[in-house]
């Protein structure tokens, strides 16, 4: 099975390209440009596009020519959730309105002040969520993740944008990390994190996904099983260029063991795919072998 390696793709160059053109063209500029280097990647970007559309028959069930156009769109998707999040950095992010399904749950979640556990996935755009939740609901975020950018390109987005609105904890074999997220929970936070990736040698938890059998990280279930702090599963999905539909489900109060976390979790990140495939952003082989 092919596996996520932890690191962002895309050049220097290329982001700074990108940003120029938001800075002094706005976003509509940039998503012009976005259209040919898209389909650039999808004429020869030969990988990830055939992983995809695999996934694409396999998951839905869909017809070659069906798996092709939304793998293209995706590729297309995918361009705009980069140029979102960074239109954000810089200031541009005015342009983009939302709903907001259940955002009641988070507000009761803050009420109870035992801070909060958000799970989201790849699929759709998470940062862009959170940029909009910072604003509504809680004012500090704290993104746990393996920081495996590259060095050089994390630097530049750094250095042009000012870096992430988020407080990352960044993932620690001595776990330290629990600590710091013990500490943010205590301080009434939100800790946001994904469920759909993980890396070579972490611990696995098997579950039918869509039609197969799929690994998703335990990490992530643990955590969310061990500490006394309600669990949510939260998603942003764009529904045209300039609005995003955000949604997230009745928190989990009651002790659960991370298995059925988990299972709840893909529950619920099933319907998503079904709903936006286009937006799904795994390019490796996501079904076990």
């Amino acid at each position: 099975m092919a596996q996520w390696d932890g690191r962002s793709k895309g050049t220097v160059f290329g982001y700074r390209i990108f940003i120029s053109l938001i800075q002094f063209g706005g976003v509509k500029a940039a998503y012009f440009l976005l259209r040919f280097v898209t389909y650039y990647y999808f004429l020869f970007a030969s990988k990830p596009k055939k992983i995809l559309i695999n996934f694409y028959q396999k998951a839905l069930g869909v017809n070659i020519n069906t798996a092709r156009n939304l793998c293209r769109r995706n590729f297309y998707f995918l361009g705009q959730t980069l140029v979102d999040r960074t239109a954000f950095l810089l200031g541009k992010g005015n342009v983009f309105s939302h709903d907001f399904e259940n955002e009641n749950f988070l507000v009761e979640m803050q009420e109870q002040k035992k801070g909060g556990i958000l799970i989201s996935a790849h699929i759709g755009n998470w940062e862009t969520a959170g940029n909009l939740l910072k604003s509504r609901v809680s004012s500090t975020i704290h993104v746990l993740m393996v920081d495996a950018e590259a060095k050089k390109l994390k630097q530049y987005l750094d250095s042009s944008t000012g870096g992430s609105q988020f407080s990352i904890i960044s993932v620690k074999d001595d776990l330290s990390h629990i600590v710091k997220v013990n500490n943010a929970l205590a301080a009434n936070d939100l800790i946001a994190m994904h469920g759909d990736r993980y890396l070579p040698g972490t611990k696995t938890i098997e579950l039918d996904f869509l039609g197969g059998k799929a690994k998703f990280p335990y990490g992530p279930f643990l955590l969310a099983s061990r500490f006394n702090a309600p669990v949510t599963f939260v998603f942003a999905l764009k529904a045209n260029d300039f609005h995003y539909e955000l949604s997230a489900t009745m928190p989990i109060t009651e002790k659960k063991l991370p298995e059925e976390i988990a299972a709840l979790y893909v529950n619920e990140l099933e319907k998503k795919v079904k709903k936006y495939p286009e937006q799904w952003f795994n390019y490796y082989d996501f079904y076990s072998q």
